[in-house]
């Protein structure tokens, strides 16, 4: 996958395009210098509502987003975690794991929904400029039963559908 390929841009539960999924990697490389350490992604966690977390979350989370293993997230690896591109996956749950730990980021009540208002807190820490109304509408775009929030269904679902390219 080269830098070149076009890519179109697909409204999220991470980021609405790939613009915007490069201006939070660059707010969360601290030292530009191209590439998220672990000491780096301590506060990439910190943002996104975790406690600070300890040394085998930590290290979990590199691994997970950390594909080349090279002990550093470069912009591609943080394209792929926030799209949600499951082809290079290794675990033999097809990614699932992933996902629900992605979407637990997101459900910060726990109580299995993504509502706007949890959206666009998150999206707000991650520097992203939206009102609670653009989360409302990103989340009327994939909300199958009508509840106003996304489930974890919908959200895989969703996921599934970004990486195939389909609207």
């Amino acid at each position: 996958m080269s830098a070149d390929e076009p890519t179109k841009p697909s409204p999220s539960l991470y980021t609405p395009n790939i613009d915007e999924i490069k201006k939070v990697f660059t707010r969360f490389d601290t030292n530009n210098d191209g590439k998220i350490s672990a000491s780096e992604l301590i506060h990439v966690m910190k943002s996104l509502g975790s406690q600070t977390p300890d040394q085998q979350q930590l290290t979990q989370t590199m691994k997970t987003i950390d594909t080349d293993s090279d002990g550093y997230i470069n912009l591609e690896e943080f394209t792929r975690f926030c799209i949600g591109n499951e082809q290079h996956e290794e675990d033999d749950d097809g990614g699932i794991k992933e996902l629900h730990e992605a979407f637990e980021m997101y459900d910060l009540n726990k109580n299995g929904l993504i509502s706007a208002t949890e959206l666009h807190q998150i999206l707000t820490r991650l520097g992203e400029r939206c009102t609670v109304d653009d989360c409302v509408k990103m989340i009327k775009s994939v909300d199958s039963d009508g509840d106003g929030c996304v489930n974890f269904e919908e959200f895989k679902k969703m996921m599934a559908s970004n990486g195939e390219g389909a609207s």
